[in-house]
């Protein structure tokens, strides 16, 4: 539901072509991610959600989400952000945007992040940085090279 309306577009217009997923390195090392299936799941679901409305005259709960049920938090984590699938599609469809707003979910909505990533998260947070190095003490390293 907190996709844009680009994003929703997008999943409309993909002609299935496969390029994307084709020039994929998460997909071609044999990773779960398939930018094409990120796109056809997303049609998938907003055609659910459109039936849903259709249905009831405004959405009604069916206990479904993208995330989860059509699209797994392994194949989002897969991603690199490399945006190969964007160069690649014929129609300047971004599989990209979809995966960065359902990894944006899932760590401000969910909390879910892999252990490295909360370890990082806490770094900037506490210190203006991914480094454990308090902001005073990130130049000292130049004193002990002299």
């Amino acid at each position: 539901m907190d996709l844009s309306w680009r994003n929703l577009l997008d999943a409309y217009s993909c002609t299935e072509c496969g390029r994307c997923s084709a020039s994929c390195p998460a997909n071609e090392t044999g990773k779960l991610l398939s930018p094409r299936k990120i796109m056809m799941s997303t049609r998938d679901r907003l055609e659910e959600v459109g039936r849903n409305i259709n249905a009831n005259g405004e959405f009604k709960d069916d206990g479904k989400s993208l995330l989860h049920n059509y699209i797994s938090v392994e194949e989002l984590r897969a991603c690199t952000t490399c945006n190969a699938c964007v160069e690649a599609c014929p129609v300047s469809i971004s599989p990209v945007e979809i995966i960065l707003e359902m990894r944006r979910s899932l760590i401000m909505e969910e909390s879910s992040a892999p252990q490295e990533w909360n370890s990082m998260f806490s770094n900037v947070e506490n210190n203006f940085a991914p480094w454990k190095f308090a902001p005073d003490d990130r130049d000292k390293w130049v004193s002990e090279i002299n």
